[in-house]
């Protein structure tokens, strides 16, 4: 059985034992035991904090949930950005293998460039060669038709015409060889030049290619890296918000289980008021059937008057301030020195009681009291804490008795609480109370 069904099961036993001895009082008000003992009653403090944590940590939960929303988001961006980097790296791999294929295909211009500068130089040198020959055939036959003496040897104007068209023809001849060797030199510098041009350019792909394939892997693997980081911070998230939220469950058990427990006390206080109520009207019933109206017994009239005189002696003191170690028979004293506490709040300046100095001024005419609450537990007859009445002394301190207190009755109370405060009245506080309450007046 798990602790918080455990804890409705003794809830649902308490109740019903609650029900019967409401029950039983109805019927039976003399009857001792008409109301179970107090069920445990969680201070407000306890309350307090428990619902603090509570909502700190619903606030962690909502901390969280937002970093873990964050980080999903960035986790989701990342994704995108890896899948971006795969494909920059994809179009950088298909780019150099374009700019390999157009370095290959640029050598192969080149080589072209090369082989038309050779062919280029071949018709140069073929150039060359011809004008030689033409030169050396003009020299050959200068003494007949070459330069000026082929005129002046002439014997009529029809040699020298015909010798005039030879002459020209060769002119026109040397000058077509001439041309020739021009153009095969300005062919052979241009297919150099673009030879040279075209094998830098194939190399400049190239380097450029291969250099952009390698900042491209280079990205995709960081962005790759940046995401496995956040896909572990993502995932450390979740398991921080799932644990601070079983914590969150944790406590809203703790906050709920506090409140059934005050609930169920404020329950067993209503039918101890119940309970004391019926039993002062078969008090009065009693008294009216015994005498007719008159006034109860000297025992009993003594008795209920002592008890009266003990409360009254208490209320006169509502409002003195606390002093510990302070108070007696005659009434309010100089506190004393503890070396702590009461010393910083100045009670050995002060004129006041403590909780148990109250009790001996309340009891003064009744019974003289040892200044110590653990001693007054064993002045009187202890009596179960159901069956306490008005005039008894309630104690606390189940490891070690350090509190005491007037019963009022109606679960009201009266004592000098603490350093700081002032003798009041109060409700019963039932957490750490002692079972059994001391009565010294019978």
């Amino acid at each position: 059985m798990t602790t918080q069904s455990s804890t409705h099961a003794r809830g649902r036993r308490w109740l019903a034992a609650l029900a019967v001895g409401v029950v039983l009082a109805a019927g039976h008000p003399a009857v001792g035991q008409a109301v179970p003992p107090p069920p445990p009653n969680p201070s407000d403090e306890e309350l307090k904090s428990s619902r603090w944590q509570a909502r700190k940590r619903a606030g962690e939960v909502g901390e969280l949930t937002n970093r873990l929303a964050w980080a999903t988001a960035r986790l989701n961006r990342l994704r995108d950005e890896v899948a971006r980097k795969q494909e920059l790296a994809n179009k950088a791999r298909v780019d150099a293998q374009r700019a390999k294929e157009k370095a290959a295909e640029a050598k192969r211009e080149a080589k072209n460039a090369r082989n038309a500068s050779r062919a280029a130089a071949r018709k140069l040198a073929m150039a060359e060669q011809a004008k030689d020959e033409f030169v050396a055939g003009s020299y050959r036959q200068g003494s007949t038709i070459g330069g000026l003496s082929a005129y002046l040897s002439s014997d009529n104007p029809g040699e020298v015409l015909a010798r005039a068209q030879v002459l020209s023809a060769v002119s026109a001849s040397q000058l077509d060889a001439i041309e020739k060797l021009k153009k095969a030199r300005i062919a052979k510098a241009n297919a150099d030049a673009a030879a040279r041009k075209a094998l830098q350019v194939a190399e400049q792909r190239k380097a450029e290619a291969e250099e952009a394939e390698r900042a491209a892997q280079a990205a995709f693997t960081e962005a790759v890296e940046a995401r496995k980081s956040q896909y572990s911070r993502t995932a450390e998230l979740q398991a921080e918000k799932q644990r601070v939220a079983t914590l969150l469950w944790r406590a809203q058990q703790k906050v709920r289980g506090l409140e059934n427990q005050r609930q169920r006390y404020e329950e067993w206080l209503a039918a101890k008021r119940r309970e004391e109520q019926l039993k002062a009207r078969q008090a009065a019933l009693n008294a009216a059937g015994n005498g007719g109206g008159a006034a109860p017994s000297g025992s009993s009239k003594s008795s209920n008057a002592l008890i009266e005189e003990v409360v009254a002696r208490a209320m006169s003191q509502i409002g003195v301030p606390y002093a510990w170690g302070g108070g007696n028979a005659n009434g309010p004293t100089y506190g004393i020195r503890d070396g702590g506490i009461a010393d910083a709040y100045g009670d050995y300046k002060k004129i006041g009681f403590d909780c148990s100095g109250l009790m001996i001024y309340a009891f003064a005419k009744v019974k003289p009291l040892p200044h110590y609450s653990g001693y007054q537990y064993h002045a009187g007859r202890q009596v179960p804490l159901s069956q306490a009445r008005r005039g008894d002394m309630l104690f606390w301190g189940r490891n070690g008795i350090h509190h005491v207190a007037l019963y009022l009755g109606n679960g009201q109370m009266i004592e000098a609480p603490q350093s700081g405060m002032h003798v009041r009245v109060t409700s019963v506080r039932y957490d750490d109370i002692l079972p059994y309450a001391t009565r010294l007046i019978e």
